[in-house]
C-alpha cells in the first residue's frame, strides 16, 4: 500500500495550474527530498541536509508551511490572475478544480514534518543510527492567505483581489530596468499619516488617485515646486495607502521614456492598477525624451493603458530647462511664438498640476514641532524652534525635508 510520503510525491509531480510552485527554492528542494526516498541512503541524507540548509538560510526552519504556501500565493498563473482581477467566473470548472486540487496538495506538503519524511524512507533501518543526530524542522502556520482557505475558490478570491498576483502580490514598488519590471526589495514605507502640512496638495492627489481606482475620470498628475517639499514622498504614500485596492507603483527613469511602449505591453493585461512614476522630471532643450513623453501623455500610439496613470515630479512648472542662449538662437526664427508654445505644451498635458512651495517660517516650525512630538522629542516648543531655525539657516532654506533632518539630528 502506498505510504503518505510517496502519495504526496506523486501529487507534487502532477501539479498543473500551480506548477510554478516547484520552481521556487523551498518547494523544489522539498520535492527533491521526497524523490530521494527511492535512492540509496547517502543520496537521501544529502537531500535531507540540503533541504534543511536551505530553510535555515531562508530563516524558515521553524515555519516551513509559511514558506511553502507563500510560493503558491505568489505564483503567477491563470487562476491567480483571474482571482486578482475578479474574473474567476470566466474560468472553466476544470481549471478551477485543478487549481484547488493543487492548493490542497501544497497545504498537505507544507504540513509534512521531518519525522514523517524520515520514517517513510524504505531503508530506514540503514540510517536509524544517524537519525537522532539529524536536525528537525517545524511546519508552523501557513501563509496568511491560506489560513482561511476552506477548499473553495471564494476563500482565496478576497486575498488575491486585495493583494494581486505573482510578483505584484509579493512586492509593492517596482522600477523599469533592463527592459523589464524589477521589484524594489526595500521600498520606502512612507505613509500619508507621516506628513504634516501641504494638506490641500495631498488631498488633490488623493482624490485623483481614488477616482482612478474607482474607474472614474482622473488625470495624469504633475507635482512641481521647491526641493524637499514632499512631492516624491506623496506619490509613494499613495501606493502604500491603497495597496490593498490593487495599486502598485512602477518608477520609470526619464532616460528610458522611449521604452514606454514596452512597459505598457507588460502591464496592460494585468489585473492590478499602476502609478507610473517619473521622478525629478526635467528636460534640456530639444531632449529626445521630451517628444516621447508628449506622445505618452496625449495622442500617441503608446498612450497609457486604462489600468495606469502617470505621476511625475519636477522642480519646474514647465519642466523644460531654458537658457538665455536658447532664446538667442530663436531671435531670427519667425516661429518663435510657436516654439515657445511647444515648450510649454508638455506641462499642460498633465490634467492635474499640484504646486508644492517652500513653507514660510510659521509653517516650517509647525512641521518641526509636529514631527518632534511624533518621535517623542522631549524639548519645549521654544527650544525646538530655535534649534530648527539655526539648522535651516545652515542648510540654506526651510523645507519639510530640512525639518525631518533636524528632528533626526536630535537623536544623533
Amino acid at each position: 500500500m502506498m505510504n503518505e510520503v510517496t502519495a504526496l510525491k506523486f501529487k507534487l509531480s502532477a501539479l498543473s495550474v500551480f506548477r510554478g510552485v516547484l520552481g521556487r527554492s523551498v518547494p523544489r528542494a522539498f520535492y527533491r527530498l521526497l524523490c530521494a526516498s527511492d535512492e540509496k541512503p547517502e543520496t537521501f541524507l544529502r537531500c535531507y541536509g540540503e533541504f534543511f540548509s536551505l530553510i535555515s538560510e531562508r530563516g524558515c526552519a521553524d515555519s516551513v508551511a509559511e514558506a511553502f504556501t507563500e510560493a503558491a500565493l505568489f505564483d503567477d498563473n491563470v487562476f491567480t490572475r483571474a482571482a486578482a482581477g475578479g474574473t474567476l467566473s470566466q474560468l472553466s470548472d476544470e481549471v478551477i478544480n485543478a487549481a484547488l486540487g493543487d492548493c490542497n496538495t501544497v497545504i498537505e506538503a507544507s504540513s509534512l514534518d521531518s519525522e514523517a519524511v524520515l520514517r517513510s524512507y524504505p531503508r530506514y533501518d540503514e540510517i536509524s543510527e544517524v537519525v537522532p543526530f539529524l536536525p528537525r524542522w517545524k511546519t508552523g502556520e501557513p501563509a496568511l492567505g491560506f489560513r482561511t482557505y476552506d477548499g473553495s475558490a471564494e476563500s482565496l478570491k478576497r486575498w488575491y483581489s486585495e493583494n494581486g498576483c505573482g510578483i505584484f502580490a509579493q512586492y509593492n514598488a517596482f522600477i523599469w530596468r533592463g527592459g523589464g519590471i524589477q521589484p524594489v526589495l526595500n521600498s520606502d514605507s512612507v505613509d500619508l499619516d507621516d506628513f504634516t502640512g501641504y494638506e490641500r496638495q495631498r488631498r488633490l492627489v488623493t482624490e485623483n488617485t481614488l477616482a482612478f481606482l474607482d474607474g472614474k475620470s482622473c488625470n495624469n498628475c504633475l507635482l512641481y515646486g521647491d526641493m524637499g517639499t514632499g512631492k516624491s514622498s506623496t506619490v509613494k504614500a499613495m501606493a502604500n495607502a491603497f495597496r490593498n485596492r490593487g495599486l502598485r507603483i512602477v518608477e520609470m527613469p526619464k532616460e528610458q521614456l522611449r521604452e514606454f511602449p514596452q512597459l505598457v505591453d507588460k502591464i496592460a493585461r494585468l489585473p492590478m492598477k499602476f502609478i507610473i512614476f517619473i521622478d525629478d522630471l526635467s528636460f534640456q532643450h530639444q531632449d529626445p525624451s521630451y517628444t516621447a513623453l508628449k506622445a505618452v501623455l496625449e495622442g500617441g500610439l503608446a498612450a497609457r493603458p486604462s489600468n495606469a496613470i502617470i505621476y511625475a515630479t519636477s522642480n519646474r512648472r514647465h519642466i523644460v530647462k531654458e537658457r538665455l542662449s536658447d532664446r538667442a538662437m530663436e531671435v531670427d526664427d519667425i516661429n518663435t511664438r510657436d516654439n515657445m508654445q511647444e515648450t510649454l505644451s508638455l506641462s499642460d498635458r498633465f490634467g492635474l498640476a499640484v504646486c508644492f512651495t517652500a513653507p514660510g517660517k510659521k509653517e516650517f516650525l509647525r512641521i518641526v514641532i509636529s514631527m518632534a512630538r511624533q518621535r517623542g522629542v522631549d524639548l519645549s516648543d521654544e527650544e525646538l524652534c530655535a534649534g530648527a531655525e539655526r539648522f535651516a539657516l545652515a542648510r540654506g532654506g526651510r523645507s519639510p525635508r530640512c525639518a525631518k533632518q533636524y528632528v533626526e539630528s536630535l537623536f544623533c
